[in-house]
């Protein structure tokens, strides 16, 4: 499995925005992320099958825009207090991202239990 990340300016990325070079894209916990178009294409002309980390937001995206062409799995921690403390414990998230996570966690959860894709 190939893993993949870049990293661009917020300029640059609001300009892949403006050029449609982009599949998907969002803020999220105040951070732009998405996925490069041609990225994708690259490893799909190679044979390779795709597999893309997104969260709910990206995920509804997606199925639009590729319908019955993907699979969603939505994999989730046993408890929402295991997951803040998975957070607190990677030491990566400022107290302000926690505190905007915590928030937005039941509603991802209320639009997953929607869709029955939850593991």
């Amino acid at each position: 499995m190939v893993k993949i990340t870049f990293f661009v300016g917020k300029e640059d990325f609001l300009t892949m925005v403006e050029n449609d070079e982009l599949l998907e894209y969002a803020l999220v916990y105040g951070d732009y992320k998405g996925i490069p178009k041609q990225q994708i294409r690259d490893y799909m002309a190679k044979g390779y099958d795709i597999m893309l980390r997104v969260d709910i937001q990206g995920a509804s995206t997606l199925r639009k825009i590729l319908l019955d062409f993907v699979v969603f799995v939505f994999l989730v921690a046993e408890s929402e207090s295991e997951l803040v403390m998975r957070l607190i414990d990677r030491k990566t998230e400022s107290k302000e991202s926690l505190m905007m996570m915590e928030a937005i966690i039941d509603a991802e959860k209320a639009k997953v239990v929607q869709r029955r894709v939850m593991v």
